[in-house]
């Protein structure tokens, strides 16, 4: 019997094996020559090659026996085609040979082939599966094994094949090598999800098992191997990759996820390596098509032409094979695929696609295939629209390609540009990328990018960055434009070019600086010019030729331009980040820095006084001019000997200081020379202290003349400059002199019709001066009487300045939003700075202060009056240079720091606060809820101040009610009422309704007294406020609640007045609905648990429902798989509930609709 098996096998190899033999000889002749020979002499010996013989031998019988005890047994029964794989090798025949033989085989090619140098090379015994399992360096050999194998036995190596495709798909199954020309492939499906329905399949791809990380990369590697290696025969037999294409499909179109995952993994990864095969045929085409031509001019015909004819007609009809079964695969699988439900599989196929299109143009680059790259830029998912993105940029980047993608270009353009502004951050880089390309083939108008430029200002640090390139390379270094530049005759690489057209662009942002620095930030990384210190400076002070003068507006963009590529250099941010993370450089980035920090100061040393001398009366431009000195390397001027220009440099920033009013001028003026004072050395740092000491000095002289033709009854703008002067040096420095505080108070307490913005600085120095003068005493190791007496005499003067704005509330007195918030911020501080507990047990406990409950009842009047107003209604004419310290939220962080530092009592100004939760817009209530949680963190039970600040909204929407403001006012008042209460009883949500339980208990019983206290007048407290508490509770504690108010109205005839006592009986039925709501639960729980009791548990479907939970996205898919999707929402109706328990609930509800009507 194995010796017939023996002699067909032999048959078969020589009819359909002979490219082996080809290959062979090609590669050696003698080897060859002694092989045919040999399998002539010995036919049985015709297995491969002799030297692998033995190795074929074992690993037949290994698998065999693998086949016989392996799980496809299951599957065959389910399925006739199905069952135990019945393959055998070819080299079985080879079995009944006598040792003698073998051993002569071996002698005769010893020399030629060594065994045992092939035989470490083998792969372990393994089906192909578990190669592909396993070790990925041993799949090629072992694609070179099952190739010889197929030489040998076509039907067994093809049942073999299948079987490994059906189990990398999950499913352990195999066909029968003499079922296998009648199995039908509808039917092997039909199976396979019937295995899966079954739940006996194993996801391989998504498995976590460390020995199956890498079997996406096999199996991808295992399909290209075996096409490359069948490129010389089965690849065009038209049997073997029919019939595996013709699987894969099928099973790419079934409903089972794994199943379309795997199968279209590998359907993509043969059109790929097909695409590989088919470019060498094609180069191959292309050499013999030169060879042929090159013979056919020598002669017309001949042995050699007729040779090379065939060779060309034979390489071409291995071309249009290749590209038919790139077609099937293609209509049959990526056309359903490229829409599935799975987004990994959608993305595989864009993938795929757009490495076909680019590695093979001639067939894929029309807009029959192209089309789909861009019906996918509107996919759901963020990764398949950047999956269309890089493929069609990959596309663009081919010049070659332009031509044929114009009518796509056209089509899809639009959605192209708009996408560069995509809700996932990456994708829209993606975008912006592609329209990079778009620009360098000038196949979109400039008119279209108008969009694109706003995302210079977007969040997003990756997208800023990404446009910012598109500007510079399109309009900064205009790489994609043909037009000539605006500054003709000049080179167009030059960095005066560069930054003059970064001008033209700033100028559209001149009037909001914040914005500049947001373009100068995305634009800085790719434009060199920017760095170019000597060419700024040059154009700033119009000395360079080529640029000419310099505009005013130009100028101040320029500046900040080189201010914020001076802090770029040398590693700050200019943008300011929503984390506030540390920033960490690496050391070659500190010493990139060091060395941009020498580069600046080098450039700048001679000219910087040039520039300040020529801009430091100009508002806009000094401030940051001035700043850029703190960025130098100071000791630098010491040893090129540049001494006089740091000293001019100096001069300069004190001259500018007294040269501007407005504050970032006179903060960056104070910043620099006080840097200077500190960062310099020897005698550079001495001139900078004298500097700012003779600045201190000028300063007080100017600020006493000032007063004194205030009292000579003269214009106050000059006092106001220079108290904001010396505000800002307090903020750096203490200035601790006792006169200049004196002069401060008198002024203040005799001339009571001062502008406004002039008390706020009066008051604001007079405060700094009272927070140095406690630094000083609490830094010091020795405190005399006589300091801190003065200290208190100072403060207690602050303090009656303050009281007396304070008092003017109630004498009507109507203050400005600016002074107003200044009040109650300073009130505040001064409370916070001399509070009690700082200075208990200490020599210094005489300082402790704590205001009376009067002035703190003002002190919220006042802040409630602030409340009232909002910040849109301030003067049109105010000051608007401390904004963020004159805005509303002021005065709410005021009263709240008083609450968290424990100045005053919580149980009063903290209700009061909370009070105000919802009534004053977001930035209010964000505060309030930060408020919220300190006292969280500080307290173990807040209900008493939960329930106060109920009482407060209650209370101002009664008082409403007996006021005359109108409906609006009063419901307006009721809302928000309704709505603190629904904020504050939210925030027991989940097991903090379990862990404060007995706070919402103490909430709704105080609350519940309350309303009771004037019933009915106070009712609708219960409904309003209590309500959303009581329905946090369980349904015993409800019942307990719902029995204590009806005790309370048993003996009461609330006829009497039904709308007064309707608020108690909608908070009676509203906890009878919740207590019913809580009873059917339990009751459907107790239900579910008896009918468990008394019936065997289903056995549980987790793996049947993650594979069958996404359904493919074609049409023929969703009617295969929508009737168990049905099926299962259909069973998680209960329909063997008992009748009782119907027939309870129903009780329960009718009972329930009595009491209503009753109690009506």
């Amino acid at each position: 019997m194995n010796q017939g098996t023996g002699n067909e096998n032999v048959k078969a190899e020589i009819g359909q094996g002979s490219f082996h033999r080809q290959r062979e000889v090609s590669v050696r002749p003698l080897a060859g020559e002694l092989i045919f020979l040999h399998t002539c002499a010995n036919p049985r010996n015709f297995s491969g090659t002799m030297d692998d013989a033995p190795h074929g031998q074992k690993r037949s019988r290994d698998r065999d026996q693998n086949d016989d005890s392996g799980g496809g047994e299951e599957a065959g029964k389910a399925d006739g085609s199905g069952g135990e794989n019945q393959e055998r090798s070819v080299s079985e025949a080879s079995e009944d040979q006598s040792p003698t033989q073998m051993k002569l085989d071996d002698d005769d090619f010893q020399e030629t082939r060594p065994q045992t140098k092939r035989s470490r090379t083998h792969p372990p015994n393994q089906n192909l599966i578990e190669v592909v399992k396993g070790n990925g360096d041993l799949i090629p050999k072992a694609v070179k094994i099952w190739v010889e194998r197929y030489e040998g036995s076509p039907r067994l190596a093809t049942a073999e094949l299948l079987s490994m495709l059906f189990e990398a798909c999950g499913a352990k199954y195999s066909i029968k090598e003499e079922l296998l020309d009648e199995t039908d492939v509808d039917d092997v499906v039909v199976a396979l999800v019937n295995l899966a329905r079954a739940g006996d399949v194993e996801d391989y791809q998504s498995s976590r098992k460390k020995e199956l990380k890498n079997f996406k990369e096999n199996l991808v590697s295992f399909w290209n191997y075996l096409i490359i290696e069948c490129q010389n025969g089965p690849l065009f037999d038209k049997v073997l990759f029919d019939k595996c294409m013709d699987y894969i499909i099928a099973l790419s179109c079934t409903p089972p996820r794994v199943y379309r995952q795997t199968a279209t993994l590998m359907g993509l990864q043969l059109v790929t390596s097909f695409i590989s095969v088919a470019n060498t045929l094609g180069s191959q085409r292309e050499t013999t098509q030169r060879q042929l031509n090159v013979e056919s001019k020598k002669r017309a015909d001949g042995p050699l032409v007729e040779s090379l004819n065939k060779r060309l007609s034979v390489t071409h009809e291995q071309i249009t094979t290749l590209e038919d079964m790139m077609r099937k695969i293609f209509t049959g699988l990526f056309v359903h695929r490229y829409r599935d439900m799975d987004p990994d599989i959608r993305m595989s196929c864009i993938q795929s696609l757009g490495i076909w299109i680019s590695s093979y143009p001639s067939l894929f680059l029309q807009d029959l295939y192209l089309k789909y790259l861009g019906w996918t830029l509107n996919d759901k998912a963020a990764g398949v629209r950047k999956a269309s993105l890089l493929a069609l940029r990959k596309l663009y980047e081919m010049d070659e390609n332009v031509p044929t993608l114009g009518l796509f270009t056209e089509r899809f353009s639009n959605r192209m540009i708009e996408m560069a502004d995509d809700v996932d951050m990456p994708a829209a880089v993606c975008a912006i990328g592609l329209v990079k390309q778009l620009l360098r083939h000038q196949l979109i108008p400039d008119d279209d990018l108008g969009p694109l430029y706003d995302l210079l200002i977007d969040q997003p640090q990756e997208v800023r960055r990404a446009i910012g390139e598109l500007v510079y390379d399109h309009l900064i270094a205009q790489k994609f434009n043909s037009s000539p530049s605006g500054l003709t005759g000049h080179d167009d690489s030059s960095s005066e070019i560069h930054i003059f057209r970064m001008l033209q662009i700033l100028r559209e942002f001149s009037t909001d600086p914040i914005l500049s620095v947001y373009v100068i930030d995305d634009v800085w990384e790719y434009m060199k010019a920017m760095k170019d210190w000597k060419c700024i400076i040059s154009m700033l002070l119009d000395q360079n030729p080529r640029t000419g003068s310099t505009s005013d507006e130009d100028s101040t963009n320029l500046i900040r331009l080189m201010f914020a590529s001076v802090r770029k250099a040398v590693g700050e941010k200019i943008i300011p980040s929503t984390d506030n993370r540390k920033q960490y450089h690496s050391k070659a980035q500190r010493e990139m820095f060091e060395n941009n920090r020498k580069d600046i100061t080098v450039a700048m040393m001679k000219n910087y006084p040039q520039l300040l001398r020529k801009f430091m009366a100009d508002k806009a431009k000094v401030s940051s001019l001035v700043e850029i000195i703190m960025f130098m390397k100071l000791e630098l001027y010491s040893l090129k000997r540049q001494e006089q220009s740091f000293k001019a440099a100096v001069r300069f920033i004190k001259d500018a200081f007294f040269m501007n009013g407005e504050k970032d001028a006179l903060r960056s003026c104070i910043k620099a020379i006080t840097f200077c004072a500190s960062e310099s050395k020897g005698e550079l740092q001495d001139f900078s202290r004298a500097k700012l000491k003779d600045l201190e000095d000028k300063l007080l002289d100017k600020l006493t003349s000032a007063i004194k033709e205030v009292k000579d009854g003269n214009d106050e703008y000059s006092l106001l400059v220079n108290l904001k002067r010396l505000y800002e040096l307090q903020l750096s420095k203490p200035v601790l002199v006792e006169s200049m505080y004196d002069e401060l108070a008198s002024t203040l307490h005799n001339f009571r019709n001062l502008d406004e913005e002039v008390v706020c600085f009066l008051l604001l120095n007079m405060h700094v001066y009272v927070a140095w003068s406690l630094h000083s005493i609490t830094n010091s190791e020795t405190v005399s009487e006589a300091s801190i007496s003065s200290l208190i005499s100072k403060r207690d003067i602050l303090y009656k300045e303050l009281l007396y704005f304070l008092n003017g509330v109630e004498e009507s007195r109507k203050y400005g939003n600016q002074l107003a918030l200044r009040i109650c911020a300073l009130l505040a501080e001064e409370w916070c700075l001399f509070r009690k507990s700082n200075f208990d047990s200490s020599k210094l406990e005489m300082l402790g202060y704590c205001p009376d409950s009067v002035v703190l009842k003002k002190f919220w009047k006042f802040c409630e009056e602030i409340f009232s107003t909002s910040d849109e209604t301030d003067e049109e004419g105010e000051n608007k240079e401390y904004v963020e310290e004159t805005n509303r939220d002021v005065a709410v962080i005021a009263a709240c720091k008083l609450v968290i530092s424990g100045v005053v009592p919580k149980d009063y100004l903290g209700p009061e606060i909370i009070s105000h939760l919802v009534m004053h817009g977001p930035s209010v209530t964000e505060i309030v809820k930060n408020l919220i949680t300190c006292l969280r963190k500080t307290e173990d039970d807040i209900s008493d101040i939960y329930l106060e600040s109920l009482k407060r909204g209650y209370q101002r929407y009664a008082s409403e009610v007996s006021g005359d403001d109108g409906e609006s006012r009063v419901d307006r008042c009721l809302e928000e009422c309704r709505e603190l209460a629904g904020r504050l009883s939210g925030m027991y949500i989940g097991a903090a309704r379990n862990k404060h339980r007995l706070e919402i208990l103490s909430v709704v019983k105080e609350g519940v007294e309350f309303a009771f206290r004037d019933a009915p007048k106070q009712l609708l407290f219960l409904e309003v406020a209590i309500l959303p508490f009581a329905t946090r509770l369980s349904g015993p504690d409800i019942m307990d609640i719902k029995r204590g108010v009806q005790g309370r109205i048993v003996h009461v005839n609330t006829d009497e007045d039904p709308s007064g006592w309707r608020p108690c009986f909608t908070f009676l039925e509203t906890l009878e609905e919740k207590c019913l709501k809580s009873e059917d639960l339990q009751d459907d729980k107790e239900a579910v648990a008896a009918r468990r009791r008394g019936r065997p548990r289903k056995r549980p479907e987790t793996e049947r429902k993650r594979l069958f939970g996404e359904q493919s996205g074609s049409d023929e898919d969703e009617s295969i798989s929508g009737g168990s999707d049905r099926e299962d929402k259909g069973d998680f109706v209960d329909e063997d509930a008992p009748l009782i328990e119907t027939i309870r609930s129903a009780a329960r509800r009718r009972a329930l609709r009595g009491e209503r009507s009753k109690g009506r």
